[in-house]
């Protein structure tokens, strides 16, 4: 690991134009590199909520806009960006220990989310102290010093 690497990237999704609409293909090994375990999605998302808020220890994700749109802000403990998805060809790939916060949901919006794994509680950290100590160390044992750590 070396601070260069990016714990998470915005990817284009194939798209297969049609006079009848758009049809968009995720495969497990070609867009998202891991099997997918798990899908979910969150809808109906009241104006002004926000989703998640945690990070996950070992889980790998895919987040995409299937209608709507909302932001996603990421922490790594070295690097934070937001992302704004609003489009169902684009989706945001997600290494472990990256926390992270969903709002900013429109009318109407869909997030839906592929995993690499199962539910497990124990793979989350819902707490952003321990995520900061956590992130930090994990930077330390790489030689990458954390400012404010």
């Amino acid at each position: 690991m070396s601070e260069n690497d990016k714990n998470w990237d915005v990817i284009d999704l194939p798209v297969v134009h049609d006079l009848r609409g758009n049809l968009t293909v995720i495969e497990a090994e070609r867009q998202v590199p891991f099997d997918i375990r798990r899908v979910y999605y969150l809808y109906d998302v009241p104006s002004g909520s926000e989703r998640a808020g945690h990070a996950h220890k070992t889980l790998q994700q895919l987040i995409i806009a299937g209608s709507g749109s909302f932001s996603i802000h990421l922490d790594d403990g070295l690097r934070q960006e937001s992302i704004f998805l609003n489009r169902s060809h684009k989706g945001v790939l997600l290494k472990p220990m990256v926390w992270r916060v969903i709002n900013n949901f429109s009318s109407g919006a869909v997030c839906m989310v592929m995993a690499s794994a199962h539910y497990d509680e124990s793979d989350y950290i819902r707490d952003h102290t321990d995520f900061r100590r956590a992130a930090s160390a994990r930077w330390a044992a790489a030689g990458i010093p954390v400012a404010g750590a």
